[in-house]
């Protein structure tokens, strides 16, 4: 019983200090927002180079022949194993003065805003409700990651460096495994089940 008890305070303790992260780098996670925000409205209101194009209709054609024959778990499975690499690698790679977490959102948001586009010229305005689910909790994972990430990065320019980088990378961490790894799977679960039935 005490046993029980002494792990239900560690994880609740752990939650705590995640979410004190969290609101304790809040600035980050709302750069990697605006960032993310304004290169999608790019990718919806800016036409796109040829060569930008050709790319990404290749990635999207490249994601559709490898995802057409999936089943519903498997589909589960290749979106929550592609977040959760996206994810992992903006936060642990913004080590590197938080600069691959800022082109993470920037190639995200840009693609997004494009295909939302297509979606929207296409098949009409509702088609974007499509993403609302999933996007409600994925969304949220990845700027998380992201922000945490262009923090990581800043440790840099802090006094005591290998203190601060301890320090910032042992909390994202916690963050990690605790909040997004939860919304990731949450997310998956709900895209790979809308593009099994939606076929």
């Amino acid at each position: 019983m005490k046993k029980n008890k002494k792990h239900k305070n560690f994880l609740a303790q752990n939650y705590a200090d995640s979410f004190g992260y969290i609101k304790e780098s809040k600035n980050f996670i709302y750069l990697s927002i605006i960032v993310f925000s304004f290169f999608y409205l790019l990718g919806f209101l800016v036409q796109p180079s040829d060569y930008i194009l050709s790319f990404i209709i290749d990635f999207v054609e490249e994601i559709l022949e490898r995802t057409k024959d999936m089943s519903q778990i498997e589909l589960i499975e290749f979106v929550f194993l592609n977040n959760i690499q996206s994810s992992f690698f903006a936060m642990v790679l913004g080590i590197f003065l938080g600069i691959f977490p800022i082109f993470v959102l920037i190639l995200n948001g840009y693609v997004v805003g494009f295909v939302s586009l297509i979606s929207i010229e296409a098949d009409g305005a509702f088609s974007i409700l499509r993403l609302l689910p999933h996007g409600i909790f994925e969304l949220p994972a990845i700027f998380i990651s992201a922000g945490l990430g262009i923090k990581l990065g800043t440790f840099l320019f802090q006094k005591n460096k290998y203190k601060s980088l301890k320090y910032y990378f042992i909390n994202s961490c916690k963050v990690f495994f605790l909040v997004v790894l939860p919304l990731l799977i949450i997310a998956a679960i709900i895209e790979g089940s809308l593009i099994f039935f939606g076929r």
